[in-house]
């Protein structure tokens, strides 16, 4: 269904980016428990791996009866293939939920200056009004040029109206003096900075205008070349799971989905989660003890206990494969 023939207009959007484990989907999380409860909001969100679960982190969290509405494009940057994925899930996402808001929260290894280009396409010029864009950033990552010489943790910095510098708790005294150096060095318009712990952070940012968006000379969108079809909504095999791995951006990415017959032992899947060595790793599973979310970064491993969730799924981000690690995971089920 065309977003046109639903007569939305100007809806307030914005993106909400930052590197890998830089605590985005906490961030998003925080904001829709501020949201007004008069108000609809959508979100729409991208992973670097073929296994959605951020949706599955959000959906757990908020239901569209509390007036949050979510919609996941998993399987690297979303804007690819002529911003095709893109543009579908956010046409049926906007058609079905008429927002008050909508988030976009790019894979921390996508291209927010493409996905900015697509939403301030003609297509959506009347639709959407692109308000301020947040970019989270660790300021310890900066001592590591993996980060600041990646491209896309320049871009992110480059379509920054706001820049947060999340998990405040954790840095040393010179950590904020650098975050400050990196931009001035960096930027010619220096963006509003703020800081932040858990992502917590005032929803009237998300206000007003994107002056980035009015400065930035747009880049041409850019092809990968890849199937814009991904394994997130494949039907599971009569083994009761399925994997499937991706590459790109110098990182690896492998994913597994299971069927809800499949349940796992919690003390098992944590002891197990809690030895991985990985870039970031991501997932939700049905336990002997319930439905519980996991999030790994550089800094923790953390459990949320969910509501529900149809499925088993986790996603790991990694430098370095370990062939290992699917026969690990089928010996944390329960017998």
């Amino acid at each position: 269904m065309s977003v046109t023939k639903e007569k939305l207009h100007a809806i307030p959007t914005n993106i909400i980016t930052g590197f890998l484990g830089v605590g985005k989907t906490t961030t998003i999380m925080y904001l829709l428990k501020q949201k007004p409860s008069n108000e609809r909001w959508a979100v729409l969100v991208n992973e670097f791996g073929e296994v959605g679960i951020d949706g599955s982190f959000l959906q757990g969290s908020h239901s569209e009866e509390s007036g949050v509405f979510i919609r996941e494009v998993p399987g690297g940057c979303m804007c690819c293939a002529a911003g095709l994925p893109m543009h579908i899930a956010l046409n049926q996402l906007l058609a079905r939920a008429k927002p008050d808001r909508l988030l976009i929260e790019p894979s921390g290894l996508g291209h927010p200056k493409e996905v900015l280009e697509v939403l301030s396409a003609e297509h959506y010029k009347d639709v959407l009004d692109i308000q301020k864009n947040i970019t989270l950033v660790d300021a310890r990552k900066l001592h590591d040029k993996r980060y600041t010489g990646h491209d896309t943790f320049v871009q992110q910095i480059d379509i920054a109206d706001v820049v947060i510098g999340n998990k405040q708790d954790l840095y040393q005294a010179e950590d904020s003096d650098l975050l400050h150096r990196y931009l001035a060095s960096h930027r010619q318009t220096l963006p509003r900075v703020i800081y932040a712990n858990h992502g917590q952070i005032n929803p009237n940012i998300l206000y007003g205008p994107s002056e980035m968006l009015q400065l930035m000379k747009m880049s041409k969108p850019h092809l990968h070349g890849r199937d814009t079809a991904t394994i997130d909504n494949a039907p599971i095999p009569d083994s009761g799971y399925l994997s499937v791995q991706n590459s790109g951006e110098g990182y690896h990415s492998i994913g597994w989905r299971f069927s809800a017959s499949k349940c796992f032992d919690r003390r098992k899947i944590y002891t197990w989660l809690s030895g991985l060595e990985v870039q970031r790793m991501k997932a939700v599973f049905i336990t002997d003890e319930g439905v519980y979310a996991y999030n790994m970064t550089s800094d923790a491993l953390t459990q949320m206990e969910l509501d529900e969730c149809n499925e088993s799924r986790i996603e790991i981000i990694t430098f370095e494969k370990n062939e290992k690690w699917e026969q690990e995971l089928l010996a944390c089920l329960v017998s």
